[in-house]
């Protein structure tokens, strides 16, 4: 398993060794030889239960993923849903149909899986968790996103890891900016 770890504006040891036990607690996939797994992490400055609040929405990743251009739900959001969503052009791919694995609001963990659609990500499924920081005095978050994925036929491992996890990093980047800008929007109230 490939571990991706953004760097962290949230401290030393301590938010290390935090990470380190949210991965091996919730991040363990079990990939086969024709496939690739990888861990990230992004620190936000910006209370969880504001950027909990964005990531659970399985019906609405539009919210801050910026390739997704439509999410159609099929039936209500639970264990088991599953959405349409479209993707924005600039990608190999238009539409990826996927399934909601598990929810979890108590601990903050979302897990997805991708069934089809037409694109190159087989056997696709992630796994994201949100915790509670302090960064520079305030509340913050750290996001921890792992997935594990089939590696396609011409590429190599290095390849598919490094263009998943490019993806994945536009999306928390994404994600940060929403929770940071909507955070510092209630510190104006």
């Amino acid at each position: 398993m490939n571990s991706t770890m953004e760097a962290g504006v949230g401290g030393g040891g301590a938010a290390v060794a935090t990470e380190f036990l949210q991965i091996r607690l919730n991040h363990r996939h079990d990939p086969k030889e024709n496939q690739c797994s990888s861990v990230l992490v992004k620190h936000i400055k910006a209370p969880v239960h504001l950027v909990w609040s964005l990531v659970r929405r399985f019906d609405q990743p539009q919210k801050y993923k910026p390739f997704v251009s439509r999410c159609v739900m099929k039936g209500d959001v639970g264990i088991g849903s599953v959405r349409e969503v479209d993707v924005k052009s600039g990608l190999p791919a238009t539409t990826s149909t996927e399934r909601l694995e598990l929810l979890n609001d108590d601990d903050h963990i979302l897990g997805i899986k991708i069934l089809g659609g037409d694109h190159r990500l087989k056997n696709y499924s992630s796994v994201v968790t949100v915790h509670p920081e302090v960064i520079d005095g305030r509340a913050g978050t750290m996001v921890i996103e792992s997935f594990v994925v089939d590696v396609p036929e011409g590429n190599t491992r290095d390849e598919t890891c490094y263009f998943v996890e490019a993806l994945i990093r536009c999306n928390l980047k994404s994600l940060s900016n929403v929770c940071e800008r909507m955070a510092a929007d209630l510190d104006r109230i």
